[in-house]
């Protein structure tokens, strides 16, 4: 009799764990079904537009005038290539920079202050990034440059707030890259004589370069999607530079011009389609980019696990510095480009220019990949042991086209000739200089110039919090806080604003939990590697490098238009929650894999089933994990500005309402309206954004103490 109850009770907790690994996968596939009808969605708006367009004419035509029937989209393309390039010059230095000095040099003490300090960065919201760069960049750029800058708006504008915003992207990823070195590298490197700067430069930084690289891609990607910022210092003129390298022009980019566009334009035109079609170009150009930077971080993963697993450290060491990894052929290849691109399209056109570049492009990877595999055969070999020769000739080919675009934006073209020479000149003679100085005088210059570095990436962040703090804080009062906008939002409160921005996060909670923990539980407990289970990650992948304004235009399509509901709290609500979805997902996941395999061994031996071990041992150990991704999560959702104003909200509301179907208005969005559509109102928008920052980074704060707490708590 007690053999039958026992079988009965191995069947329940059979089907028991049965069925709710099919509801679980039932839950994870969900992510798959919003990244095939986000891509749907598009390609039904935008297909319309090959037709009345044609693919080549929106491509490559020069010249975007909707209310003149013309779609070129080439101005729009550029511009967000150009104001993205122009980002990462910026943010590369100071980004590397700063990863080298907290994972080299700076005391473990104060590492522990320096990286979270660098990762507020991440948690202030775009919109107030574009705030700060239209009421303090702008002016001091104008002031700056008064003969070229008669606005202040411009692409060096738009570059420098982009590679701000891209910083911490590139200083977490890339310290990460550096701190999985093993330790065995630089104590061989030491043991041998060289110094800690030799090391760094010689060691840890080659054989960290495919996490370095993959950081710069994921930086790039970060600014290329990115809307609020960059629409509201760049100009938003749909031109070309002329030259094309005057980084003093305005310009727009496909991410301004599809917030400034939709919501006035006609469901089912040609303008329409034409905008559904850019977001495809900008989503396939997104996905390229994560796709490389996926790659790169798996070689190099791979190539760690080769590495270490033999020969001896002296070994590891040496064949890490002399192999060349991908990611130098691919910085060599957009050398190439750029530089024929400017040299060609200043001596003839910017379409013969594109041509040149494209025709040397093309040579260059095909020389180099006839060099690379021929293996040990003469040339390979010669060109092997000229490469150091070769890369300093390409160094200075590019430092002196460098310094003559430059000085060609201040100076006739024979000046900017002779200036570029002469920067050439002080290179060739450095160099020298500089390999004759001391290991010692190398190294001290060295550390100090990093420790500038981290200073001026400090000082930025204190810069933008000191200047929201100070004139924000004297906008705070009773009446602020509760009260409702008057006079077009000149004076008053933004009680609504306040209530709407907390109604979306709620909301999005409500939707986007359920959804992402019970992914994250099924991908790391119950999913095998199987071919629905990578479909599933890659849509999470997908989904996470999706730009902000185009899970907007989904859910403008989807919602607003298709379904009726109009500008409404529960189609932001939803919009947001799909955002955000991947991160719970990837969060969830890190967190229940980091529990350890004994603790699930012992619950099953103790007779529990798999989903009660799940859920009685696994969650709880995971839990800081898990909330730390939620909470970072609505962090992020509080900070959005470009989906909501596509799908909820509002300029202005009367009144605080419940219901889902109503529009509400929403903090991001109103410091948007009051910085670029009511002048004068410089406390309101202040007070907005102080309101605003809180709030998110209160947000961030929180997970760092749950995760600080709950990282201090393991046991394991």
């Amino acid at each position: 009799m007690t053999d039958g109850r026992d079988s009965i009770k191995k069947v329940k907790k059979f089907h028991h764990d049965a069925v709710m690994k099919y509801v679980l996968l039932a839950i994870a596939s969900v992510t798959v079904l919003i990244i095939f009808f986000i891509i749907l969605f598009i390609l039904i708006n935008g297909v319309e537009a090959l037709g009345d367009i044609g693919i080549v004419k929106f491509l490559t035509g020069t010249s975007w005038k909707p209310g003149e029937g013309s779609y070129g989209a080439l101005p729009l393309i550029l511009g967000s290539v150009l104001v993205t390039f122009g980002a990462i010059m910026f943010a590369l230095p100071l980004g590397l920079g700063s990863a080298i000095f907290i994972s080299e040099i700076a005391p473990k003490r104060l590492r522990s202050i320096l990286k979270p300090i660098c990762e507020v960065f991440a948690g202030i919201p775009s919109v107030v990034y574009g705030f700060f760069g239209l009421i303090v960049l702008v002016p001091l750029l104008r002031n700056i440059f008064p003969d070229h800058l008669l606005f202040g708006t411009s692409w060096l504008a738009g570059s420098i707030i982009l590679g701000i915003m891209a910083l911490p992207t590139i200083i977490s990823v890339s310290e990460d890259a550096m701190r999985a070195v093993p330790m065995s590298y630089r104590e061989a490197s030491m043991a041998m004589g060289a110094t800690r700067w030799e090391t760094t430069r010689k060691i840890v930084v080659p054989a960290a370069i495919s996490g370095i690289a993959a950081a710069t891609i994921l930086g790039i990607g970060r600014a290329i999607g990115e809307t609020m910022a960059v629409m509201m210092v760049t100009g938003n003129s749909p031109i070309i530079p002329e030259p094309l390298w005057n980084f003093f022009e305005m310009l727009r980019t496909i991410t301004a011009t599809l917030a400034l566009e939709m919501p006035d334009v006609v469901s089912g035109s040609t303008h329409y389609a034409a905008l559904f079609l850019l977001a495809l170009v900008l989503m396939i150009m997104v996905l390229a980019i994560n796709f490389t930077a996926k790659l790169i971080i798996k070689r190099s993963r791979r190539k760690f696990g080769e590495t270490m697993s033999s020969g001896s450290s002296l070994n590891r060491i040496t064949n890490t510095a002399k192999r060349r990894p991908v990611s130098f052929h691919i910085l060599m290849l957009i050398s190439v480009f750029f530089i024929t691109l400017a040299i060609a399209s200043a001596l003839l056109d910017l379409f013969a220019g594109f041509i040149c570049a494209s025709f040397a492009l093309t040579v260059f990877a095909l020389v180099s990949t006839v060099i690379r595999r021929s293996g040990s055969r003469p040339t390979a070999y010669m060109i092997s042991k000229r490469m150091p020769k070769i890369l300093r000739s390409a160094v200075l080919t590019a430092l002196f086209v460098f310094a003559w675009m430059v000085a060609s934006l201040f100076a006739d073209t024979s000046t900017s000739v002779l200036a570029a020479f002469i920067v050439l000149i002080v290179a060739i003679v450095f160099i020298p200089v500089a390999k004759r100085m001391g290991a010692r005088i190398r190294e001290k210059v060295a550390h100090t110039s990093l420790w500038l570095v981290i200073v001026m990436v400090v000082a930025i962040l204190i810069a933008l919090l000191y200047d929201i703090v100070s004139k924000g804080l004297p906008a705070l009062s009773i009446d602020f806080l509760f009260g409702y906008p008057e006079e077009g939002g000149l004076s008053g409160g933004i009680f609504p604003a306040i209530a709407g921005t907390i109604q979306l996060v709620f909301g999005t909670m409500m939707i986007a939990f359920p959804l992402g923990i019970t992914s994250g539980i099924y991908l790391a407990e119950y999913a095998k590697n199987t071919r629905s289970t990578k479909i599933i990650r890659e849509a999470i992948d997908i989904l996470n490098g999706t730009p902000s304004v185009v899970f907007g235009l989904f859910g403008m399509a989807a919602f607003v238009i298709y379904l009726g509901t109009g500008y409404a709290l529960i189609a932001g609500c939803i919009t947001l929650a799909v955002m955000v979805l991947p991160v719970i997902i990837r969060t969830t996941e890190e967190a229940v894999l980091a529990v350890p395999r004994e603790l699930r061994e012992a619950s099953l031996a103790l007779g529990a089933s798999k989903w009660e071990t799940t859920m009685k041992v696994v969650i709880p150990a995971a839990f800081g994990g898990v909330v730390t991704g939620l909470i970072l999560s609505l962090g992020r959702a509080a900070g959005e500005t470009a989906p909501i104003m596509f799908t909820a909200a509002v300029v202005f509301r009367s009144s605080v309402s419940l219901s889902l179907l109503d529009p509400i208005m929403a903090l991001p969005y109103h410091l948007y309206f009051l910085a670029t559509e009511v002048p004068g109102s410089e406390t309101m928008q202040y007070g907005t954004a102080l309101v605003l920052l809180i709030m998110v980074l209160f947000m961030f704060a929180l997970a760092s103490v749950v995760r600080y707490r709950y990282s201090k708590n393991i046991k394991w």
